[in-house]
């Protein structure tokens, strides 16, 4: 009777593991899901703008219309995670982006998509912030908290890996709009696995100011569309978006001083090591989703490869994002999150100067596949320990705001990373990939000079 007594609880304790390692499963394919939108777009580029007769311009905001929206609203999405429960708003952007997937695959011109796009933004702002209070949630123990963090971000980044490769396999056999039917028998997998009482989030009083919020997707917009405008030359278009985007931000600053809500957590901001682990984490981005935009370009227009070609040519920058995030999380729970950090901050400078040097010099792919190399393991060494350290620093009760100020600062990045190498590579790709190494150069002396006793981890 003492034994059946004592094998209760440990019955009981294995299936609660089992239902947050299903849980874990289900918020890890959601942030797949994410990312593979970003990813399974890039290799779909030239054709989509050959379908739809679009400019790089359109195409510019074919594939930012979903990162200004995602990136603006995660703003307020982290807080809105606190207040309402992070299940509830992962699980409602996960319909939201499921169907707006499937939209997508039927819209019958280029602005159309663009919305649907920026739906999908929204969608996700709900969704990624959600799923680290949800993970905090499951895992209060730093330990093994930094193990499932760890198991999200190679789970996710696999779809990194996926992307480009998928995407190749589709449009080539399918057409471009083929790319996003595959997410909705994710969004499916995701919703069934997540469902249940396995994760409820305590709900709280955070007020959410929205006006200033609205008046942040607004700046960010402007300023992403004067950058556009001025890409393609369009000079007119950028003087009046340029003004709008000024007005919209004293509108922003103002808002912002008067309230009691304020959409930036001005308490987080007041580290030096927080801001220089935001400064980093947009050049993370800032140089991948750049990478992912100029060189599908320059592989298919220039060097003439196919759809599938495009994306196995992409394997030496994915493969790491599937590999490499469970050692970088022993790393980090070994050493801290700062040699890490700029570790992969050292490799994307030399892999963006590397690949500039393969296509001015106009090599093999041999070269360029070790500038892809180095790029895959940066980022991989560096977004994981960043979540590590960001999380680590969050007080009690806004884990949902801090993943929301990270990864809207990333989504910035990655903003920027398309706009403004895509317009530089109208002077050359060789140029925009220059630049994202400057970009990542900047960003790891910032960190390396921020102040130790600031340090988040």
């Amino acid at each position: 009777m003492t034994l059946l007594r004592s094998s209760a609880p440990a019955r009981a304790d294995l299936r609660q593991r089992r239902r947050h390692s299903t849980a874990l499963t289900g918020i890890s394919l959601g942030y797949f899901m994410v990312l593979l939108d970003m990813t399974v777009l890039s290799v779909a580029e030239p054709a989509l703008a050959s379908s739809l007769d679009t400019t790089m311009a359109g195409l510019q905001w074919a594939t930012v219309g979903y990162t200004v929206a995602f990136a603006a609203l995660l703003l307020s999405a982290g807080a809105a995670a606190d207040r309402f429960g992070a299940e509830r708003l992962f699980r409602a952007g996960i319909a939201v982006f499921t169907l707006a997937s499937l939209l997508s695959a039927f819209a019958p011109g280029l602005w159309a998509l663009v919305l649907l796009r920026a739906i999908s933004g929204v969608a996700a702002a709900l969704c990624v912030p959600a799923s680290m209070a949800m993970i905090a949630q499951l895992y209060p123990e730093p330990a093994a908290r930094a193990r499932a963090v760890s198991a999200w971000a190679a789970i996710s980044g696999a779809a990194v890996a996926a992307g480009p490769i998928a995407g190749g396999a589709l449009v080539g056999a399918a057409g471009w709009r083929s790319i996003f039917l595959v997410n909705v028998p994710i969004g499916l997998a995701v919703l069934a696995l997540t469902y249940g009482p396995a994760v409820t989030c305590p709900r709280g009083y955070r007020r959410i100011d929205w006006p200033a919020q609205l008046a942040a997707v607004a700046v960010l917009a402007l300023v992403t569309d004067a950058l556009i405008a001025a890409g393609s030359q369009a000079w007119a278009h950028a003087v009046w978006s340029s003004v709008g985007c000024g007005v919209s931000m004293l509108v922003f600053f103002g808002l912002e001083r008067h309230s009691r809500a304020p959409v930036l957590n001005r308490a987080l901001l007041r580290s030096s090591r927080v801001r220089a682990g935001l400064l980093a984490a947009a050049a993370v981005n800032f140089a991948l989703t750049g990478a992912l935009f100029v060189l599908p370009l320059l592989l298919q227009q220039q060097r003439h490869l196919n759809p599938l070609q495009t994306g196995l040519a992409f394997l030496p920058l994915t493969v790491p994002f599937a590999v490499n995030p469970p050692i970088t999380g022993r790393i980090v729970a070994r050493v801290g999150p700062r040699r890490p950090i700029l570790a992969g901050l050292a490799l994307l400078t030399a892999g963006g100067a590397a690949l500039a040097g393969v296509v001015f010099a106009d090599g093999g792919y041999q070269w360029l596949a070790v500038g892809l190399l180095m790029t895959g393991f940066g980022v991989s060494y560096a977004l994981p320990a960043l979540v590590a350290a960001l999380v680590g620093a969050a007080p009690a009760g806004t884990a949902g705001a801090v993943g929301g100020l990270l990864n809207a600062v990333r989504q910035v990045g990655a903003t920027l990373g398309v706009v403004v190498m895509g317009a530089a590579a109208a002077a050359g790709t060789g140029w925009a990939l220059l630049i994202s190494a400057a970009v990542c150069t900047i960003a790891w002396f910032v960190f390396a000079v921020a102040r130790p006793a600031d340090t988040t981890g």
